[in-house]
């Protein structure tokens, strides 16, 4: 366990994973160009691969999922109904991150003006405590049964399809299950994260079982097929939430749990939740942003944006300016590890925080130098993993949606129920495990994020609807665990201020500042080599780093919807029609 003491003599790589969780960067769909030449390819035009669209459009970090969601909307479907179908087939062909065994938000903005936040994140077992990680390995709340924490994801797809959908479930799930029954095939950026994740398929023979091939490693070409899940998938499209949080997948979940050391039980499965409300809501300059309220990030999105509106709008990037963004960065994370978590058991200060008085005086202690986060009372962060995704969807009438949603760590607990094919998610790690202790990216965790039975552990998921004068203009959100906020707002930012296209700004290179680790991430190409050296001078560390996050973004323009995305993960697509 790495601890924050020890940051200094880390390797440059090191420091990064502390803030990013495990990154990877997927070759798929793009022949095999790297993610960091098709980045420098889009720094160097002016509209990197415009994708457009009139009648709807769907954007995610893997293309055969995408495609499940477009023939969604030509059948006639609704936003909502592609973005559940979306999430059932990420579940399929993006298993590191997509799933139905985790959890995560959905925020939706209806033709008809009704804007709906639900929240669908993981649950802490009833039979957790605080002190349930004490005395036991470091593994423990990171890899196997007892790092699980209630899944929430069939619950929240099914409530949104059963109450803003318009399709029958069946139609709307036939694309993933065809994609778990028939297979598909390896690109190399799948056999990547396989080969990444061997260590996690040795401990467990079913994971072992669906991403081993007769125990043999993948190859480029070979068609993975997913016969449990297939079969889960199918039960589900037949009978509903019911069979997952009642029936005969709940018992398997639960069995397996009890036989190897988890905590789960019957009644962890049907008093599970989601909550429904509306979403958090912050203007900037002309436009409002509708996000997600505690235990998601979108207050320290918020808070950001109230920080810089109170300086002139510009389409340059003076070292100024990246210092002041920095300085924002820095004072929204200081308030989000003091103060979010679950606002069913912690209080949040969520109208405070985002507050345009609370911005200006924030603003007013921005001067001309770096400020030391020990000055301003800084505590220690606590992300969730990278191995998250992101997709927006929008359909022909304006309805929108924005759906992030996560099993923490590449192929969570690294765990299968048999005969389900779900991976579980290893949340638990969310929570403050034991109190001063770092959880697996080296930070420590603060009180209000403590472990409680049935509580939702904090989260920096943001996915994100932009409106201006009562209409959509933008819908985006990004994996990338604590860097989440930031490059959501960099893509706010790179439109509104900076005059791009959505394209262009999911794709230009970006910061992150959260203050522990006290470095400033940089992508290349973000800074140039004098601002580097002036932003020095001025007393911040820059850390060069390869690139983090897929803000799978859309616009809504005169003429229709334009795609935007993040070639960081090229198996992803836009796509319309």
């Amino acid at each position: 366990m790495i601890s924050i003491k020890k940051i200094g003599k880390l390797k440059i790589t090191a420091i990064a994973l502390l803030i990013l969780g495990t990154t990877t960067i997927i070759k798929n769909s793009h022949a095999n160009e790297s993610a960091s030449s098709l980045l420098s390819k889009s720094s160097n035009q002016s509209d990197p691969q415009i994708i457009t669209s009139t009648q709807g459009m769907v954007v995610s970090s893997q293309h055969l999922a995408t495609a499940v969601g477009v023939e969604i909307l030509k059948q006639g479907g609704n936003a909502v109904d592609a973005a559940v179908g979306v999430g059932y087939a990420l579940a399929v062909v993006d298993p590191c991150c997509g799933n139905i065994g985790g959890g995560g938000f959905m925020v939706i903005n209806q033709a008809d003006g009704e804007e709906i936040f639900l929240n669908f994140r993981e649950t802490a077992p009833l039979q957790a405590t605080a002190d349930m990680y004490v005395g036991k390995s470091e593994e423990a709340s990171q890899q196997g049964y007892l790092s699980v924490a209630i899944p929430g994801t069939v619950k929240g797809l099914e409530y949104a399809l059963a109450n803003f959908g318009s399709l029958p479930r069946n139609k709307v799930m036939e694309g993933a299950i065809a994609l778990a029954e028939e297979g598909y095939i390896l690109k190399a950026g799948d056999i990547e994260i396989l080969q990444q994740s061997k260590k996690k398929f040795a401990d467990d023979p079913e994971i072992a079982s669906i991403f081993k091939n007769n125990n043999q490693d993948y190859q480029i070409g070979d068609r993975l097929i997913q016969e449990d899940l297939a079969n889960t998938l199918k039960q589900i499209s037949l009978k509903g939430e019911s069979v997952f949080y009642q029936g005969a997948i709940a018992q398997k979940l639960v069995q397996a749990s009890q036989e190897n050391g988890g905590i789960f039980t019957k009644e962890d499965f049907t008093n599970y939740q989601i909550e429904a409300k509306p979403p958090l809501s912050c203007t900037y300059r002309d436009y409002e942003i509708l996000t997600t309220p505690p235990p998601g990030g979108g207050s320290t999105l918020c808070q950001m944006l109230s920080i810089l509106e109170g300086y002139p709008q510009s389409r340059e990037k003076s070292t100024q300016q990246i210092h002041r963004r920095l300085a924002a960065m820095l004072f929204a994370y200081r308030d989000r590890n003091k103060y979010l978590g679950d606002p069913n058991f912690v209080s949040v200060p969520v109208d405070k925080l985002i507050a345009k008085e609370y911005g200006a005086e924030l603003r007013s202690q921005i001067g001309d130098r770096a400020i030391e986060p020990k000055t301003v009372g800084f505590h220690t962060t606590e992300p969730e993993g990278q191995n998250t995704t992101h997709y927006s969807v929008i359909d022909r009438w304006g309805n929108a949606v924005a759906v992030t949603y996560t099993i923490n760590s590449y192929f969570g607990a690294g765990v299968v129920a048999p005969e389900t094919g779900i991976i579980l998610n290893n949340e638990m790690d969310d929570f403050t495990t034991i109190a001063g202790k770092p959880n697996q990216f080296g930070l420590i965790q603060g009180n209000a994020n403590r472990i409680e039975p049935q509580k939702r552990p904090a989260s920096s998921m943001t996915p994100a609807i932009v409106k201006k004068n009562d209409q959509v203009t933008m819908v985006t959100g990004s994996p990338g665990g604590s860097t989440i906020p930031t490059t959501v707002l960099n893509v706010i930012l790179g439109v509104i201020d900076e005059g791009k296209n959505i394209n262009q700004a999911v794709n230009t290179p970006k910061i992150h500042y959260q203050g522990q680790p006290n470095v400033v991430l940089s992508e290349p190409s973000a800074l140039t080599k004098e601002q580097v050296k002036e932003l020095t001078a001025m007393g911040y560390k820059i850390m060069p780093f390869r690139q983090w996050g897929a803000a799978e973004s859309l616009a809504v323009e005169k003429n229709g919807f334009v795609g935007g995305q993040d070639l960081r993960r090229p198996a992803g697509s836009a796509q319309g029609f």
